[in-house]
């Protein structure tokens, strides 16, 4: 099967609702590329570019993308096979009454430092390997930034992360992993965009170097899933990582971590209190993001303690 592409131009959201119209139908199993812009639209290319104010669209999100056959209570698989960078440089921003640090009167927003991506010391024409801030060179290690489907029932905007998905800033959101999503609506809706070249855990300024991308997927349907899911969740190599968003970072923590008793209950037969325990010896909370209208933490269990959940 020959890998379609889908672009940006052809259709974005900066809005996940329950009643998305899709720009494209796929079959489970597609191999697709989708190509997104930068989070920023376009507006910073030099140091000289501020954004004054989070816009009131940010974090474009290319589809949506619907997936024939899949149904509310299925499971859409996100495997994540290649994030290519579409352009020369990332740019990382401070902007005013965003961020950890909003307020402190140490950090100057708005700012806007540009990092060119480089190899080595020469501009990068096929090769990908670094991004420059200032004379320090940071690995390229790309991040889908905003990904998920339709919601089930409330709206969100792509700078919110919920159930469903959006803007849930997290490192292990890269090649080589796969991302499950629970399917709320008819076709999934999938849409993904809000790219970083590079980007730590916790986003603390807000932004990691954002930059548009070119993205290798294949969408795969797992109906009637073995166990069902509320809430993203990623498979890394070595392990499963349930992800939730909150109001604060200790419910983002105690709804990840149940999620977490749900998996190794049905795993391992455990009651809930024996799965709270046993996720305290061999679990491991790990932050994503803290920045945006609700937080993102995950919770790791080793794959040597839990086969596929589905």
């Amino acid at each position: 099967m020959a890998r379609r592409t889908i672009s940006h131009e052809g259709g974005a959201i900066y809005e996940f609702t329950p009643d998305l119209e899709a720009i494209e139908t796929v079959e489970s199993g597609t191999e697709l590329t989708i190509e997104t812009r930068d989070s920023l639209d376009g507006a910073v290319q030099f140091d000289d570019d501020v954004i004054e104010n989070v816009p009131d669209e940010v974090n474009a999100a290319t589809g949506p993308i619907a997936v024939d056959d899949a149904e509310p209570g299925d499971v859409l698989a996100v495997q994540i096979e290649a994030i290519r960078l579409a352009e020369d440089r990332g740019r990382v921003v401070t902007i005013d009454e965003f961020g950890l640090l909003d307020g402190f009167d140490e950090i100057e927003a708005p700012r806007t430092r540009t990092t060119p991506v480089v190899d080595g010391d020469e501009p990068l024409e096929d090769a990908e390997s670094a991004i420059r801030f200032g004379d320090l060179e940071v690995p390229v290690d790309p991040v889908i930034g905003t990904i998920g489907v339709a919601p089930a029932g409330d709206s969100y905007t792509t700078l919110v992360p919920h159930d469903h998905g959006g803007n849930l800033d997290t490192t292990d959101v890269t090649a080589g992993n796969t991302v499950y999503f629970p399917v709320f609506q008819d076709g999934a809706m999938l849409a993904m965009g809000d790219c970083k070249a590079a980007m730590a855990d916790g986003e603390m300024c807000g932004t990691g170097a954002e930059i548009a991308t070119e993205i290798d997927v294949t969408l795969e349907v797992i109906d009637d899933p073995a166990t069902a899911i509320e809430r993203p969740l990623i498979e890394t190599a070595d392990a499963w990582k349930t992800v939730a968003s909150a109001q604060t970072l200790e419910e983002a923590c105690q709804l990840a971590n149940f999620d977490l008793i749900e998996l190794l209950s049905a795993a391992h037969g455990f009651d809930p209190t024996e799965a709270y325990m046993f996720s305290s010896l061999v679990g491991g909370l790990e932050i994503s993001q803290v920045v945006d209208p609700l937080v993102t933490a995950r919770n790791a269990i080793p794959k040597t303690y839990l086969s596929t959940p589905f």
